[in-house]
C-alpha cells in the first residue's frame, strides 16, 4: 500500500473539504504517520474516513474529526494540554506537536500500554500518559490550558469546566444519541464560559463517564 497517497488523498478529500483549512495542521498530519498508531490488521484503513477499532471495545475517530477538533482549540506552544480518553495515542501525538506538554488518560490498562508504546515509536517525548477513570477531568495536574475529551460525556462535568484555566479551551462531544454536539468551550472569565456547537456528531461514551440524573428537585 502506498501510504504517502493515501495519507495526500485523505488530507485533500476528506480533512480540507471539511473546513480543516488551517495549513500547520494539514502540514502536522503529513508528518504524524497515522498508520503507526492503527492496529496492525487496520493499517489499510488507517486514512479512511471510518472510526477505526482498538482493543477493549474502543475507536479512533475518523481522521476529519480529530482534525477539526485540533483546529479549533489553535494550541499554542507554551500550552498544557490534558486529553481523557488516550485511545491508540495518535491525538495525543498531534496534540504534543502543537503542545509543550500533553498529559493523556486512559481508563484501560491496554490502552494506555499501547498509546505509551505508539507514542516512544514515534520519538514523542512531551507526552504523559497514564491510567485512570478521567471522566471527571484530572485534578492532580490541573489548570491545564487546553481539555480535549475522546469520547461523548451527557453532560460536561462542572468538574472538568473548573480544571481549565482563564482563556483555555475543552472540545468535547457533549449530549447523548441522536442529539450530540461536537463543542468548542472556552473559560472567558473565572466564572463564564462560552460553548460553540461545531457540528452533530455521534460518538462513543467516554467509558467511567457519569449518566445524567433523570430526576428533577
Amino acid at each position: 500500500m502506498d501510504f504517502e497517497k493515501a495519507r495526500f488523498n485523505m488530507i485533500e478529500q476528506q480533512i480540507r473539504p471539511w473546513d480543516v483549512l488551517d495549513q500547520e495542521i494539514l502540514d502536522l498530519l503529513a508528518v504524524v504517520k497515522r498508520e503507526q498508531f492503527v492496529p496492525p490488521q487496520y493499517a489499510a484503513l488507517a486514512f479512511t474516513d471510518t472510526e477505526i477499532p482498538l482493543p477493549g471495545g474502543q475507536s479512533m475517530l475518523a481522521p476529519r474529526v480529530e482534525a477539526r477538533m485540533l483546529q479549533e482549540l489553535e494550541v499554542r506552544k507554551h500550552e498544557s494540554v490534558l486529553e481523557i480518553g488516550a485511545g491508540s495515542g495518535y491525538m495525543a501525538a498531534l496534540l504534543a506537536h502543537r503542545a509543550r506538554h500533553v498529559l493523556t488518560i486512559d481508563i484501560r490498562p491496554e490502552l494506555a500500554a499501547l498509546a505509551r508504546e505508539n507514542l516512544a515509536r514515534a520519538g514523542i517525548t512531551n507526552v504523559e500518559v497514564a491510567e485512570g477513570n478521567a471522566a471527571d477531568g484530572w485534578p492532580d495536574a490541573a489548570p491545564y490550558d487546553v481539555i480535549c475529551v475522546s469520547g461523548s460525556l451527557p453532560v460536561m462535568p462542572q468538574s472538568i469546566l473548573s480544571q481549565v484555566k482563564v482563556g483555555g479551551r475543552i472540545a468535547a462531544f457533549v449530549g447523548t444519541l441522536p442529539v450530540m454536539e461536537a463543542q468548542l468551550i472556552t473559560r472567558v472569565k473565572e466564572n463564564e464560559y462560552q460553548t460553540v456547537n461545531l457540528f452533530e456528531t455521534a460518538v462513543a461514551p467516554l467509558v467511567g463517564a457519569k449518566a445524567p440524573s433523570r430526576f428533577q428537585f
